[in-house]
Order: C-alpha cells, then structure tokens, then sequence
C-alpha cells in the first residue's frame, strides 16, 4: 500500500509539472460578470452613473456592442461555462434556480484551463446549483468564495428564507463573516492575483447590482448634490444602485491596480460582461433589512428589461482589455455568452479530447481585428416564456401562446416595428432555423433532480 501511494504521489507530482510545462507562456484570464447590470448603466452608455475604471478599459480595449446573454442569470453563467445554450442541460437550466444547472461531469472553462496547468478560483456569485456539491468546486475550479445561490443581502450575506437561506462559503464549506459582500470578495480576488500563481483563471461573477441594492456610504457620497428624483423614495432608491454600479466599478479598478503592481498587466486578458439586462424595479425577498427599488436599472434606448426577451434583456454592456494584445475597438458583429468557451479554447491551445458539443464558436481573431465577419452568424436564445433567433440582422422573437415578432436590428436596433406580418416568407425561414437549433434541447429535469427542494 505505501509503494502503491508513493507511486501515485509521484504519479501525480510528473502530472502537474507537465500541466505547469505546458502552461508557460500562457495568458491569465480575469473573467468578470456583472448581475444584472442595465445599458445604461455604465459611463460609456450616457450613464449619470459613475464608471470611470470601466470606461477606461473599454477606452483602451475592445467594446462588444452586440454581446448577447441569456434573459436571467443561471441561463447566461450555463452558457458562459459551457459553451452552450443553457437547454441543452433541461428545463432547470432555463430559469434562475437552486437546482444543478449542468450535468455531472460537464467541461467547463475551469476544467479545460485546469487541465493546462491553470490555478482557477471562482469568487462571488454560483447560481449554478445551491448545495455544496453542485458548487464550483465540482465544475472544474480548484477554489471558490462567496454564495451559491442568486443573490444575498450584501450586509447579512443570507438567501431567502428556507433550506438555503445559508449560502456564504469557501470551497463548499459554509461560513459566517462581518462585512459588506462587494467587499469581501473582490477583496479575496485582489489576494488571488497578488498570489502570481501564474497562468491563473479568476471568475469573478459580482453580486452587484442584483437586488438586494446597497453599498457602503462612500459609494453613496459620490452622488452628493445629485437629485434623481423628487419622491424620496425614488430618489434613494436610484441612489443606492449609482452607489452599487460605482462600488464595483472601484472594485474592478482595484483589480487592474493590482496587475499592475505585480507586474502581471500585460499577460492578463480581461473579459467583462454582464449577465442580462437590467431591472426597472425590484422588491427585496432576501433576508435582511436592505429596502426594495421601486426605481432601478435602464436599458434605454433598447427596448425591454431583464426576463423579457427583447434587446434590453439580452443585449449587455461588455468588452475585452488586453495591453498589447487587443487594439482599441468597438465591434458590432454579434456574439454570444456561449462563445467565451470556444474563443478562450482557441487562446490558450486547449483541444478537448471529445466534442464538447459547443454552441459558441471561436471570436479570437474577430477581438484581434484579424478577421471581421462576413457571413451572417445565427444566434439562439432559449427561454421559458419563447425564444429567440437570430441570423444577420434579422431577429425573430417567438413566444409560447402568442403571436411572432420580427425585427431588422440593423435599421430598427430600438424593435419599434414589427415586421411579422409583412415579411411572411422571412418569419417561416427563421422559424425553420429555430426548429432545428431546438433539436439538441433536453426538454425533461434530470432524473436526480426530480422532486428535489427548490
């Protein structure tokens, strides 16, 4: 028993060397999502938020003006770990929720990173399934910090009230701390990259701005002298959002001030992204004294909110920044959350050994300018109220129970007009596009999902 040990110990040593071999030279990657973050609610979209670390990296990298998520959260992160479309998994996948989110054993971004000799760390917030053992450390991260389940109070760190009202952990070991959440975790994020345990993977999905909405009393003195409405109520409630987009925005400042520090700046790529679109207001059901937001999240000039499947609930403030690597640009061909997997794939030199079935596809020399799009890219957005597709320009929205809806986003991005009724010929085309992208969707819960607390 003790040969065999030492063997496997030795075994295992020759593994990681050979992984750390084959991951010289490779960038790290700070991947970082914002929760429900609204167009408009960051400085390069006419915000009256303040954003000025964000608007820097989009300044001197590459803005993705049509970066497109699922309309909720656990749909987006799904299709942001995998490579695809969150139905592919089944019905629990489609709808924000405490339920596993991926099959057992699923590749994800931190598997593939892992096995070229990345450290990964996930920090924040899961929503990919709420018990221990459906957290991050089972989907390929070696550590994790934060809370499981959609959101928490950002002062008591607590869920709603029932079986998973504790969700604050580290590495699936549940935990109690003082302190604002933003905090904490973009404080342990900061301890991470100074940590240079190069080439590292990070995942820093925030809470911020999902409701609960607050931020500590500095963010909100940033704002001093603003009136954003004349009923008090309104009033504080936008201010407490401003306070929280302008908390993160310091947090994600004090990220790159540690590249820097470290000297790790100009190997890191980062990818910013929010998961859907924003909400225009929001009650509170977390556990906590945090008041609810009667006035909240813009998408204008798009059209729609988080949970609906027009731009403004699909369509996010995103962007990548990579000194030297990535010029400064804004590109308008349209992109997926689901492309993240491929794309980080082609960048790092990672061949799964079997078809990962991706949805997404490589975007690596659309970001570096090498390439720009020609052919018309189709994209699917499942959801549980309809779906959408698009191909080119065209847009086709449809809905259970109710009639299409068809856009030319190229000369009504704002989904004015609808063209349905018009343009028969068109809606049967994209129909037929839908009818056959649906075709890999899993449509029944897993079977050891089946009668688990939801």
């Amino acid at each position: 028993m003790k040969l065999l040990l030492a063997f496997l110990a030795f075994a295992a040593s020759v593994i990681a060397a050979e992984s750390r071999k084959t991951a010289e030279g490779k960038p790290n990657i700070l991947l970082i999502v914002a929760d429900d973050l609204g167009w408009r609610d960051v400085g390069w979209h006419d915000s009256p938020f303040m954003t000025p670390n964000l608007d820097q990296l989009v300044r001197t990298g590459v803005e993705l003006d049509q970066h497109y998520v699922q309309p909720l959260c656990t749909p987006t992160r799904t299709a942001l770990m995998s490579g695809r479309v969150p139905s592919r998994f089944g019905p629990q996948a489609l709808v924000p929720n405490v339920l596993r989110a991926m099959s057992p054993g699923t590749v994800t971004i931190a598997t593939a990173l892992h096995s070229l000799g990345y450290e990964t760390y996930q920090c924040g917030k899961w929503h990919l399934g709420a018990r221990p053992g459906w957290g991050p450390n089972a989907f390929g991260f070696q550590h994790s910090y934060g809370f499981l389940t959609g959101a928490v109070d950002p002062w008591t760190h607590k869920y709603r009230k029932g079986p998973y009202e504790d969700t604050w952990h580290r590495d699936g070991k549940f935990l109690t701390e003082e302190g604002n959440a933003t905090e904490l975790v973009a404080a342990q994020a900061v301890k991470w990259i100074e940590e240079k345990r190069a080439p590292w993977f990070i995942y820093m999905p925030f809470g911020a701005v999902h409701t609960p909405v607050d931020a500590p009393d500095e963010y909100k003195r940033l704002y001093d002298g603003v009136k954003f409405d004349d009923d008090p109520k309104l009033h504080d409630s936008r201010l407490r959002l401003g306070a929280f987009v302008s908390q993160m925005d310091a947090k994600v400042g004090q990220f790159v001030a540690a590249l820097e520090r470290t000297g790790q700046r100009g190997n890191t790529l980062i990818i910013f992204t929010s998961d859907n679109g924003g909400l225009t207001k929001a009650s509170n059901p977390y556990v906590g004294t945090t008041p609810g937001s009667p006035m909240n999240s813009e998408n204008t000039p798009l059209r729609g909110q988080k949970g609906e499947l027009y731009e403004g609930g699909i369509r996010v403030d995103a962007f990548a920044n990579w000194p030297g690597k990535l010029k400064p640009a804004k590109v308008s061909a349209p992109m997926h959350a689901s492309d993240w997997f491929p794309t980080i794939a082609a960048l790092t030199g990672y061949k799964p050994a079997t078809d990962l079935n991706w949805d997404g596809q490589n975007n690596w020399p659309l970001l570096t300018g090498d390439t720009k799009r020609t052919e018309p890219r189709t994209i699917y957005i499942p959801f549980t109220k309809g779906d959408v597709i698009r191909h080119g320009d065209w847009k086709l929205i449809e809905v259970k129970n109710g009639q299409p809806q068809l856009f030319n986003l190229a000369s009504d991005p704002y989904e004015k007009t609808d063209l349905a009724g018009v343009e028969t010929k068109r809606v049967e085309e994209l129909q037929a596009r839908l009818t056959e992208m649906r075709k890999g969707d899993r449509t029944e819960l897993p079977d050891d999902l089946v009668g688990v607390p939801k």
